[in-house]
């Protein structure tokens, strides 16, 4: 996540009023405030107190768009916490050569441990939203694949990537271990109908009241397929009891766990995040050996 930088990608207020004004006149005139943390793949200000717009900030994001466009609203319905919720679509314009989303504002801060009291309530929480996405009814849904960045996907479509950074990171690593816990991810697979997933279960995805799990957020990497991308948060966020109270309220196999922890190692090796590295190693001695 960055700090908001207006003009980022070519993308500015002042851009955004003259496409309102273009498309969406009705709105044109609500102040446009850049929001205060925003990702890499769109840029996102908030339209006067109700409304959001959100604009790809590379082509690699704008099936995102139509995606969540098209989804948002089957699946909303059927979650403990609200998401995100179409407005509108955009078109290209006004020298900009994407679709751009409209958005409903939702209220809440982004989760980290600060604002988070009990994590292993938050634990039983992201468990609880995971397995509700799971059972939502996946016929028709977009099928893993390069709208989502493979998540969803088995993890060997990141297999080069992978061994390149073991071999970079391999006098800093136990990196025999490491290609031991990626081989075992490579091994396992989902062998049974594709299942709803969000793709990018991250803390700053993640809204909070009161300490609690208020709402999930970008849902651009979502798709069917194999839901073990989503339990890489147990590796990034949480640890000790709180990791257990997940594994634990979330039921998932043991072949999953392993190409979660495959998908864990693998962005962790390419960001060198090496603690991460070392939790999910750990993990892989504790549940295996």
């Amino acid at each position: 996540m960055t700090e908001h930088q207006d003009g980022r990608a070519g993308i500015s207020a002042d851009l955004v009023r003259r496409l309102l004004a273009d498309q969406f006149p009705q709105w044109a005139d609500l102040p446009i405030t850049p929001v205060k943390i925003d990702g890499w793949d769109n840029r996102t200000y908030r339209l006067g107190d109700e409304l959001t717009a959100r604009l790809p900030t590379h082509q690699a994001y704008e099936a995102a768009v139509h995606k969540e466009h098209r989804w948002l609203p089957a699946l909303a319905p059927a979650l403990p916490v609200p998401i995100p919720e179409a407005v509108a679509k955009g078109e290209p314009g006004q020298g900009y050569p994407h679709h751009w989303a409209i958005r409903r504002w939702i209220d809440g801060s982004t989760a980290s441990l600060e604002n988070i009291p009990d994590l292993d309530a938050f634990a039983h929480d992201i468990a609880s939203f995971i397995l509700a996405l799971q059972q939502c009814d996946a016929t028709g849904g977009p099928l893993a694949g390069e709208h989502s960045f493979y998540r969803g996907a088995p993890p060997s479509h990141y297999h080069s990537e992978t061994v390149d950074a073991l071999a970079t990171l391999k006098d800093r690593i136990d990196a025999d271990l490491a290609r031991e816990v990626w081989d075992a991810a490579l091994a396992s697979s989902w062998d049974r109908p594709p299942v709803w997933f969000h793709g990018d279960i991250a803390h700053g995805n993640l809204l909070v009241q009161d300490g609690r799990l208020s709402a999930v957020i970008d849902f651009g990497t979502s798709g069917v397929g194999d839901p073990a991308c989503d339990l890489v948060i147990a590796f990034n966020f949480f640890s000790g009891s709180s990791r257990e109270a997940f594994r634990s309220a979330v039921r998932q196999d043991a072949e999953t766990w392993a190409r979660a922890r495959g998908w864990a190692l693998w962005k962790a090796l390419i960001t060198e995040n090496l603690p991460i590295v070392e939790r999910v190693l750990d993990d892989h001695v504790t549940r295996t050996q």
